[in-house]
């Protein structure tokens, strides 16, 4: 098996030691060794993978390892990634709770939106996040055409509303949670971008939607209010504006959800934005 993953490498990369570690339906991960013994990841892209997923090589090339993992070489449709560790930052919300976790979070982000962007920028094609809220939109288009007032119908306005501020545009990793920060010998560093152009508070979401299976931390409004001014101070960015981001979002989930046929997930994530709705409202 190793020697046949081996062929699949570029040879001037001079990697050994393949081991397979999991498979999606965008890509093949395998640990490798590098010349200089060090552990890195090549990430092998399906079809599929190479339509989805090119644009958060793109983001990491653009970051060049500042809060993200480095790219150290691309070649067809394989990428060979710095090794970000094994420890995740779900493993030190276990160990040292949600408020260490959420300190840390916070550096790292703080990192991602320090990098300078140039207004206009968008080389590699970025998704915008109004493509993003697709779904959105049109699960509330049909409610309203049904006559159903729901929670969708509800915020699409707000999420048109963040989307049209046009005053803080960058580039975005697009899927930061507990499971894609990853700490290693540089410490801790996002993995696995989607590549997003839009507002960088639109990266704060997923943190109030996750980890998935802690919906005592996911819908406990004292959480939520703690994150949201944590993130407002950091940041410094109108708390209503992160809510919004984080109760719009969990109603995208829950859009995708439906659209998947996973009605409970879909409840699940409804139970999110009820949530943050309901900080929203003490505001």
């Amino acid at each position: 098996m190793a020697d046949v993953l081996l062929e699949t490498f570029p040879p001037e990369w001079k990697v050994s030691s393949p081991k397979l570690f999991t498979e999606t339906p965008t890509s093949r991960i395998i640990m490798v060794r590098l010349e200089n013994g060090e552990q890195a990841v090549v990430k092998q892209l399906t079809s599929v993978g190479m339509q989805e997923e090119l644009r958060g090589a793109h983001y990491l090339d653009w970051h060049d390892g500042n809060g993200c993992v480095r790219l150290l070489a691309r070649q067809d449709n394989n990428l060979l990634l710095e090794y970000g560790g094994k420890r995740t930052l779900l493993d030190h919300l276990n160990e040292h709770g949600d408020g260490a976790a959420t300190s840390i979070y916070v550096d790292v982000m703080s990192q991602l939106i320090a990098k300078p962007y140039e207004a206009g920028e968008n080389p590699h094609e970025f998704v915008s996040l109004r493509e993003q809220y697709s779904s959105l939109f049109k699960k509330a288009e049909a409610g309203r055409k049904k006559g159903i007032d729901n929670l969708f119908v509800e915020v699409a306005p707000i999420a048109d509303r963040l989307l049209s501020d046009r005053s803080h545009i960058q580039l975005l990793h697009g899927d930061i949670h507990h499971e894609n920060i990853l700490h290693g010998k540089r410490g801790w560093l996002v993995i696995d971008p989607k590549g997003l152009i839009g507002d960088p508070m639109y990266d704060t979401a997923n943190m109030f939607y996750n980890p998935l299976d802690r919906d005592d931390l996911r819908q406990s409004e004292s959480r939520i209010g703690m994150m949201a001014h944590k993130f407002s101070q950091a940041f410094g960015r109108d708390i209503r504006t992160i809510l919004g981001f984080g109760m719009t979002h969990a109603c995208l989930s829950a859009s995708w959800h439906d659209e998947d046929e996973n009605f409970d997930e879909s409840k699940r994530s409804l139970g999110v934005a009820e949530a943050i709705r309901r900080v929203l409202q003490t505001i």
